[in-house]
């Protein structure tokens, strides 16, 4: 091994130069921090002692589960915790002042124009009622950066940088006009505005696809070098981390379990709990979950749920055109088989969704569930139907109810449909909050008392518990670290195979997608651009844009050149 270790009962940490430099080289730097959240019954500790620093010009990636303490550390430093937070211990310093000593008019100032904060969830970080180019404006314009005029300019300007198509006609738009990942990106344009000097991501790249994550880390790879921007990068993601950071901190149960530069802590990581999260990180190269096919049981690929011809429409373009969201789709879903459905943000995908539940009703075309026409029942009818349909959304925080405990969440589906007694649905929702791996501690907090990974694991329990035949997966473990997601996807594919569920499965994670899916549809700007079984599409793409997907998914390490952005825009 090349590189000394130093074990601590909790924490194994490699010797580094860097980290032998003087504490006034860091631009943030954080000592012995504990954070504890008030909860009925107690307190929680979600931080327990963590020292990490940050210098200008550096990236640095904090990795670990959901539940971990990463988005917890994210807000402590931004002086952003919710109301039931409080600090019990330690020290925040940025270039030299107490974070936690600063009032608020002196916090408000810092935030943005000196740390900007990428927030995990766009759904509830955008105001509903304010188009997006007015608040990324905004932004600008509390800085005194920008005239009215300018700012409204820059906006666009800015929502093009990180990926958004047709940036004036998406700046007059709210944000549930918007895709999840567009959200995001939204998001990241704000963060973005003012040109900080620290950046806090927490998950940034969660909810995009791979072409569009790549575009903008390297947009941020180009900040960061041109304006020696510092980068703390709260992710599940290890291998991400791997390529993009510096240095890698990882964390379990709010402890620093092991930290050091970001190539040597993947190649030859020193705690269990490193190796753990490396050997669940799904690769295009990795394992398979699908059932084959067993020959002569044609029978059971008859088509379930089968779609044609759909078309649906919103608004109008900039020169007046209809936008076409989902554009002549159709697929067959068989019986016990997972479809994929891959393509970047705003291609249509979510839209098809909603049709095939019944959640919008296309211009045109035409969905049937075991000979149903779902498209055109009336209430009655789609209440019937419904029963048979499972739903997992892209935005667990969004979708769940804020008044709601996680035993009622879970049961509710189970009482509308009057399902059992309430022994019954209570065993019941102990079942299904064992199978997502969440604690039965966990069943009397509300939405807000948990991490975003453990809500979207309450929403997989909820959209599970009527044991339907067709769950749709919209982005289903997007928020989840590998090690809960390989317990998730085993989950869906045991549930396959004892139930006979489809699922139709949307996600920009190729690797993901080619992990559990049979078959493959990818799509982009509403239309289908190539259909087949998994292993075809991925050994042998016969569209420039699928290809351009699976290029865009790095070799293990590869570290991008940060001008190679600005190399590739001058031609």
């Amino acid at each position: 091994m090349s590189t000394p270790v130093t074990n601590t009962t909790d924490t194994t940490t490699r010797a580094t130069p860097e980290a032998q430099e003087p504490d006034g080289a860091a631009l943030l730097t954080i000592d012995d921090l504990t954070v504890a959240y008030r909860v009925r019954g107690g307190e929680r500790t979600a931080v327990r002692g963590l020292s990490l620093e940050v210098r200008a010009g550096e990236t640095v990636a904090v990795v670990g589960e959901s539940g971990s303490g990463k988005s917890t550390t994210a807000h402590a430093v931004n002086g952003m915790l919710p109301g039931n937070a409080r600090i019990v211990g330690g020290r925040i310093g940025y270039r030299g002042r107490d974070v936690l000593g600063l009032s608020r008019s002196a916090l408000r100032r810092l935030r943005g124009a000196e740390i900007a904060l990428v927030p995990q969830d766009p759904g509830s970080s955008l105001n509903p009622t304010t188009r997006v180019g007015e608040q990324i404006a905004e932004a600008l314009r509390i800085h005194r950066l920008a005239g009215r005029r300018e700012a409204a300019e820059r906006a666009v300007r800015l929502l093009a940088e990180v990926g958004i198509d047709r940036p004036e006609t998406r700046a007059g738009q709210f944000p549930h006009e918007l895709s999840g990942g567009m959200r995001q990106r939204v998001l990241i344009a704000i963060a973005l505005a003012a040109e900080p000097r620290l950046l806090i991501a927490d998950e940034p790249t969660s909810a995009l696809d791979a072409t569009v994550s790549r575009r903008v880390l390297d947009h941020l790879a180009t900040l960061r070098a041109d304006h020696g921007i510092a980068l703390l990068l709260i992710t599940h993601d290890l291998a991400m981390a791997a390529e993009r950071a510096d240095r890698i901190v990882v964390l379990r149960d709010g402890r620093l379990v092991e930290q050091g530069p970001a190539v040597e802590l993947v190649t030859d990581p020193q705690h269990p709990y490193t190796r753990e999260l490396l050997a669940n990180t799904p690769s295009l190269r990795g394992r398979r979950l699908v059932r084959p096919r067993e020959a002569g049981n044609e029978s059971a690929a008859a088509p379930l749920l089968r779609a044609r011809n759909l078309v649906k429409t919103f608004g109008r373009d900039a020169d007046g055109t209809r936008l076409r969201a989902v554009d002549d789709v159709g697929f067959d879903v068989p019986r016990g088989r997972t479809l994929g459905v891959l393509g970047e943000s705003g291609s249509g995908k979510t839209t098809t969704a909603r049709i095939l539940l019944g959640l919008e009703r296309p211009d045109s075309g035409s969905v049937l569930l075991d000979g149903t026409e779902i498209t055109t029942l009336g209430s009655a009818g789609l209440r019937a139907v419904r029963r048979r349909l499972g739903i997992v959304q892209q935005n667990p925080y969004a979708s769940l109810d804020p008044r709601f405990t996680v035993r009622r969440t879970v049961a509710e589906p189970l009482r509308a449909h009057r399902i059992g007694d309430a022994r019954e649905r209570e065993e019941r929702v102990a079942e299904m909050l064992a199978a997502v791996a969440l604690p039965p501690e966990l069943a009397d907090r509300r939405p807000r008392e948990l991490s975003g990974g453990q809500r979207q694991r309450v929403a997989i329990a909820r959209a599970l518990v009527l044991r339907p035949e067709v769950v749709v997966c919209d982005e289903p473990v997007s928020a989840l670290d590998v090690t809960v997601q390989a317990q998730i996807l085993d989950l869906l594919t045991r549930l396959q195979r004892e139930l006979g569920v489809a699922y139709v499965f949307i996600s920009h994670d190729l690797a993901v997608v080619r992990q559990i899916s049979d078959e493959v549809l990818v799509m982009r700007h509403g239309s289908v651009l190539e259909h087949g079984p998994t292993e075809d599409v991925f050994a042998a793409p016969s569209h420039p844009y699928t290809r351009e997907l699976l290029a865009s998914v790095a070799a293990p390490f590869h570290r991008p050149d940060p001008g190679a952005e600005q190399q590739e825009a001058a031609k």
